[in-house]
């Protein structure tokens, strides 16, 4: 599925401070013992590490894990349009539901 850019951008920023709501701030602070581990080293906990470190604020570890999930976001658009069997649905289309059928049916008539 695909959004316009300042579509996904704003889902992305809606989702990251809807996480913080829900306690990511904690989550990350329960696992500061093991900040060096390399499944720790991703988007979200690394920005917050740093907020726990001292060296940003918690307003900027959330405007960083917005800034670097939207570059990852663009990462992945950019390697999944590399591939032309990929068929892309507009997600911002009222009528959703008749696209992906249309999709389903296509590849598999």
């Amino acid at each position: 599925m695909e959004l316009p850019r300042d579509q996904l951008y704003h889902q992305i920023n809606k989702r990251v401070d809807s996480m913080i709501k829900m306690g990511l701030v904690d989550e990350v602070k329960g696992l500061l013992l093991y900040k060096e581990l390399n499944a720790l080293q991703t988007v979200g906990y690394k920005e917050l590490f740093e907020f726990f470190e001292n060296k940003i604020s918690k307003a900027a570890a959330v405007e960083k894990i917005k800034l670097n999930t939207r570059h990852y976001a663009k990462r992945q658009i950019t390697w999944f349009t590399k591939d032309k069997t990929i068929k892309w649905i507009d997600a911002s289309n009222k009528n959703i539901s008749h696209q992906v059928h249309q999709t389903i049916l296509a590849a598999i008539l």
